[in-house]
């Protein structure tokens, strides 16, 4: 049997995915969260395998929560669902440590395909995310300079350049305004900008936000 976590802060995808999983007899689910702190809190009580994890969380991010359950819970394999593409987002997510990425848009049974995939081999690679993660390889450094981003640094960039003000992004992250400062400084001088309307440029660019 394989229990899994589902991470989504939206109830009707967690429900979605709870009866899809509910369906198969080689998968349960082990419990639900709508953040970081809940999926945290879960994964310290309850033995778990894997994790489906939505990175669009209120708080801290996916990115940051995928770092996290890498480093303290090292036998839990993730598997990343997002509304971005592999391009967007499953090159990240597999070098910050997910054992897979499934794009929302896909169809459910390669949610199936991927658990199982991952629960047998510890690896999802689909077609689309091997063509992202070949097409990475032969990126120029200016091209990729996002990566460069820790977790933390890349969340804040994304809020950044979707148009949220330092204030609201602390409120948004449980930080100080001043932390958030100091974040958005270590970001531009990392990828060589002066201005916000560069950062968004750039976002745009490379679609790096919903």
């Amino acid at each position: 049997m394989i229990d899994v976590l589902l991470v989504d802060d939206h109830a009707l995808v967690r429900r979605g995915l709870a009866e899809l999983l509910a369906a198969e007899p080689d998968i349960r689910v082990a419990g639900e969260a709508a953040d970081a702190e809940e999926a945290l809190a879960i994964l310290a009580k309850a033995p778990v395998d894997m994790v489906l994890l939505d990175l669009s969380l209120p708080g801290r991010g996916g990115f940051e929560l995928l770092g996290e359950i890498r480093r303290d819970h090292a036998t839990v394999r993730t598997i990343v669902l997002s509304a971005h593409d592999a391009v967007q987002s499953g090159v990240r997510a597999v070098r910050v440590g997910a054992a897979g990425f499934v794009s929302k848009g896909g169809p459910p049974s390669e949610v199936l395909t991927a658990i199982r995939s991952v629960a047998r081999t510890g690896r999802y690679i689909s077609p689309e995310l091997a063509t992202a993660l070949a097409d990475f390889a032969q990126l120029n450094r200016s091209e990729i300079a996002h990566h460069d981003l820790s977790s933390r640094e890349f969340e804040v960039f994304r809020r950044l350049a979707a148009g949220r003000s330092v204030s609201e992004i602390a409120h948004d992250m449980a930080l100080s305004v001043k932390t958030i400062s100091t974040f958005k400084t270590r970001i531009m001088q990392k990828l060589g900008m002066r201005t916000t309307a560069e950062l968004l440029r750039y976002a745009l660019e490379h679609r790096l936000f919903d």
